[in-house]
């Protein structure tokens, strides 16, 4: 070209001629999770009877821009995967009365301008496409062209009401939850394998990595930026960026969830001593997050109020502290409304619901989250931590720069719960021995 400028394809008669013949028809059916529809089907159902007479039209979402014409890896609305089962971008679904009609973007294929020249459709750019008759024969809804979509528009009373169904998971959801804890902990111990190679160079990130790749090899990715904190780092609550070393005689705290492939993930913490022995000072912090962990597990269990597990771990907490004349007044005056100053060294919550998002049903209500009872089938979490900063004075110097956490995913049962995560050990002997049959 005189010009210098590159030939629109879709401007060429013989090229668009000529890309439109010979192809095969390769093998289009939606890769669904088994179950995942007739889950979202009774879902639909219990919104319905949450809201009669109401109709919501609901997005998918899209990829948030990464840079220029660059995009981050696409994650389906959680709201939006629960109603429809699907995980399409830019999709949309009409729910109401338990029924629901899908509104997807229509592949383009052979023969279609788009089929090449469109990047974010095309077949030629992303792979077979099932049409929108194989969308709907999977997921047994009516599948319509996007185009023919109404604007979504979910009000902040519908999203809080969906939050709160979701506190209580089905028999599918659950088997979810448990495929991505057992995941989680194969994780674990990938990532533990490669500890020694850490140390030797590539640091924590080498480790973040490990785990990210055994959670996209086999789920869907991690549920949330994986943490990984040696020594001084790893009392930083959201240490995620990952980018110091792995310190061979500091405790290494790993906190991680492979996220399946049904978009379910888990939220398990350990603290491990890289060295694979605990030096005195770290045996006693971790041993009081132990007895803190060991208590709130205990008040898990339906018909207790949702925050009986953190008022058990913070009790054992405070006391533990003053008994090491780290609090400036009383175990009492600490635990009141009015004190709290054993939460200098334990700034969070002890824990949160789990399902499909790593803090799930975070639009309930105050009333129906932290002041309501626990009930069978809720997931949630337990994870009471200690984090001496390297840089705190108010701790003495062989405490400065040891952090620890434990949490485990816990089913609340019928007249109990269930720790689903229970194959890892909680304590530090356990724990060493876990860590030596791994590295």
């Amino acid at each position: 070209m005189s010009d210098g400028k590159l030939p629109k394809l879709a401007e060429i008669p013989a090229f668009a001629e000529y890309i439109a013949q010979g192809w095969d028809s390769p093998a289009r059916t939606p890769d669904l999770v088994p179950g995942a529809a007739g889950a979202a089907a009774a879902h639909r159902a219990r919104l319905a009877e949450a809201l009669p007479g109401r109709t919501v039209v609901i997005a998918a979402g899209q990829a948030p821009v990464r840079s220029n014409d660059t995009s981050y890896d696409f994650r389906v609305d959680s709201d939006f995967y629960w109603l429809t089962g699907c995980a399409t971008e830019n999709a949309v679904a009409v729910v109401g009365g338990g029924e629901a009609t899908l509104y997807l973007p229509p592949p383009a294929r052979p023969g279609d301008t788009g089929f090449y020249a469109d990047a974010a459709y095309g077949e030629l750019w992303v792979g077979p496409s099932p049409s929108l008759a194989e969308w709907s024969a999977a997921l047994g809804v009516p599948v319509r062209p996007l185009a023919e979509a109404p604007p979504a528009d979910v009000p902040a009373e519908v999203r809080r009401v969906l939050a709160e169904l979701r506190m209580i998971k089905d028999d599918w959801e659950v088997g979810q939850l448990r495929e991505a804890v057992d995941r989680t902990v194969e994780g674990f111990a990938a990532v533990l394998a490669e500890v020694p190679a850490a140390i030797a160079g590539p640091g924590e990130r080498w480790l973040q990595g490990t785990f990210d790749r055994y959670a996209r090899a086999y789920g869907n990715g991690p549920g949330y930026a994986s943490i990984v904190g040696s020594g001084p780092h790893a009392p930083t609550l959201h240490w995620v960026r990952c980018d110091g070393p792995v310190l061979e005689d500091e405790l290494l705290l790993l906190d991680m969830g492979v996220e399946t492939r049904s978009h379910y993930t888990a939220d398990v913490t350990r603290t491990f001593p890289a060295s694979g022995t605990f030096s005195p000072a770290q045996r006693q912090v971790h041993d009081l997050v132990e007895r803190a962990h060991r208590a709130g597990l205990a008040q898990v269990t339906p018909g207790r109020p949702f925050t009986a597990f953190h008022h058990a771990a913070m009790e054992v907490i405070a006391r533990g502290l003053h008994d090491w004349d780290l609090l400036p007044v009383s175990v009492d005056e600490a635990l009141s409304d009015t004190g709290q100053h054993h939460r200098r060294y334990l700034i969070c919550g002890i824990g949160h619901h789990l399902g499909l998002d790593v803090h799930d049903c975070a639009r309930s209500r105050p009333e129906a989250y932290h002041g309501a009872q626990m009930t069978r089938g809720m997931v949630l979490t337990v994870e009471p931590g200690l984090y001496f900063h390297a840089h705190d004075r108010t701790v003495p110097p062989e405490l400065r720069g040891i952090g620890a956490r434990i949490e485990d995913d816990l089913l609340v049962t019928e007249d109990g719960a269930e720790i689903l995560s229970a194959a890892l050990p909680i304590d530090a002997s356990g724990l060493e021995q876990w860590n030596k049959e791994r590295t």
